[in-house]
């Protein structure tokens, strides 16, 4: 991952004109201790889904930056980005020339926070539960290659693949299959609430108001064994409602390092100050924004319409004044930095262009202006989420060949909407549960789609995507990827269209922030540290 550090003046007020007060959780980053790190991750648990810490159902950056710290998993990925290396298990591999049996062996005398030994059964209970629970679109699409897996005894793990899958050593690294005590989960359920119970680097404790996290304390563990050093002697996580509260309590040294999601605004005034007191790192993200289309809406459902969006739509314009320095854009499913990216999209369709756009609606007898509305979600991406959506409908209406509004919905409400497929159009966000083509391609045109769109490619799922996997040198599968990418600029089941960049503002003293969030958005807590 490329980064690159600025340092920055520690003066009172260093946001002022940008910040102001907001209901937020009170901080103490200024007397040693707990070393602060400040998000606006958002983490409630709503009737529809009471359980956003349970690895069986969670998704997104955030609730995995919580299990990450608390869950171990049996291999990791090392800092580099390069391939697993153990982590619970003392050694993992496959035993055979077709990628289809992995076995791992664990270390030995591992143990839960809670002094409990910790055994393959563990293992092989906390995989079956994923499947067994196997939510609408949600984690379990993961490990959609395994057939079975057993405890051959307290420390022997073997998985059993249908088909040949490379990529399954970089699946047992997500927290999705985070090994958890199975006194505390439920073997056919979710366990609702905000704990989290396993054997990492931290143990947790939330603390809820009015049904939301605002913190959780992470303490070291000292049963810990596994291959990760901790370098502070605990950490807080301080959840804020917005970047403006979160840059006013860094601002005030409540914070001493904080992360998603920074402003476009507060990246550029951190950009530009010189001096000491603080360091800002800018790290390229793999996290891609897009729009997803349900392909049997009547509004959406001819190619010919997502394909006269796709010649629309500008996305130099989007990312240049909507977001500034922290994205750019994105002309494919799959990000620049990733084995196997091309810049699909342009390809096909080069320059925007609403002359072009309008021979694609008169060539499908598609009558003109064509009405949509666009849906995004309002408390999940940050303040430029909202300017994005502008855009697009101003964008598109210019252009005469639509009549667009934009909506937007509360997070909690907005993804059981979108899953239910009550939107034909709508924005999200995708950050990759591992760094690898697949998980890029197979999420959007595989059997369990994320899109929850009804859009299917034979070729994609009966031939590309199978043999993509069963290369193990994943450079050699880069043909796959490209063709896996030209279906997508073609039928436009998704309209890919910007690239974030990730940001770290620490305080004096603070050592490791380069290295405290990894390519996916995800905190690395134990490499934060004190001078």
């Amino acid at each position: 991952m490329n980064r690159k550090t600025l340092v920055l003046p520690a003066v009172v007020g260093l946001l002022a004109p940008l910040l102001a007060a907001c209901g937020a959780p009170d901080g103490g980053g200024e007397d040693g201790g707990s070393i602060v790190v400040g998000t606006t991750d958002r983490f409630v648990a709503p009737r529809e889904a009471p359980a956003p810490f349970d690895p069986a159902v969670a998704d997104g950056s955030g609730a995995h930056s919580v299990l990450r710290q608390t869950l171990q998993t049996l291999v990791r990925l090392p800092d580099d980005g390069g391939a697993p290396v153990p982590e619970a298990a003392e050694k993992c591999g496959f035993t055979d020339t077709g990628s289809e049996s992995y076995r791992c062996t664990l270390r030995s005398g591992l143990t839960f926070a809670d002094g409990g030994e910790l055994t393959a059964e563990d293992v092989t209970y906390s995989i079956q539960r994923v499947l067994r629970i196997r939510t609408p679109h949600g984690p379990a699409a993961l490990l959609d290659t395994l057939d079975t897996v057993e405890a051959v005894n307290d420390r022997e793990v073997v998985f059993h693949l249908r088909a040949s899958d490379a990529t399954f050593p970089y699946k047992l690294a997500t927290p999705t299959a985070g090994i958890v005590p199975r006194g505390s989960y439920p073997a056919d359920a979710p366990r609702e609430g905000f704990q989290v119970d396993g054997s990492g680097p931290y143990t947790m404790k939330p603390q809820v108001r009015d049904g939301r996290v605002t913190k959780i304390a992470f303490t070291p563990n000292p049963r810990y064994r596994g291959s990760l050093r901790i370098r502070n002697e605990g950490v807080e996580l301080a959840l804020y409602p917005d970047t403006t509260a979160l840059g006013r309590a860094f601002d005030a040294g409540r914070v001493d390092l904080m992360t998603r999601t920074l402003s476009p605004q507060q990246a550029q005034r951190l950009r530009e100050r010189t001096g000491g007191g603080s360091a800002l790192t800018e790290m390229s993200g793999l996290t891609i924004g897009y729009l997803g289309f349900d392909t049997e809406d009547p509004a959406v459902r001819n190619t010919a319409v997502r394909r006269a969006m796709a010649q629309i739509v500008d996305r130099d314009r989007i990312t240049g004044q909507a977001y500034g320095s922290t994205a750019e854009p994105l002309y494919s499913l799959i990000p620049s930095g990733v084995t196997g990216h091309t810049s699909a999209f342009f390809d096909v369709y080069g320059e925007p262009s609403a002359d072009k756009a309008a021979a694609m609606l008169r060539k499908a007898k598609i009558p003109t202006p064509v009405r949509l509305t666009l849906h995004y979600p309002t408390d999940h991406d940050g303040p430029a989420t909202a300017a994005e959506f502008r855009m697009l409908r101003q964008q598109l209406n210019d252009s005469g060949l639509f009549d667009v509004t934009v909506r937007g919905v509360p997070w909690a409400t907005y993804r059981a909407a979108r899953l239910r497929g009550d939107y034909a159009v709508y924005g999200m966000s995708r950050t990759p549960d591992f760094p690898d083509p697949d998980n890029f391609t197979a999420p959007f045109l595989g059997p369990d789609n994320v899109l929850g769109s009804p859009y299917r490619s034979e070729d994609a799922e009966r031939r590309l995507i199978p043999q993509s996997r069963r290369e193990s040198d994943r450079s050699a599968a880069t043909t796959m990827f490209t063709r896996l990418q030209d279906i997508v600029a073609r039928d436009v089941p998704v309209l890919p269209l910007w690239q974030a960049k990730q940001y770290v503002a620490a305080r004096d003293g603070v050592t490791g922030a380069a290295r405290s969030v990894d390519s996916g958005s995800a905190l690395r807590l134990w490499e934060i540290g004190r001078e």
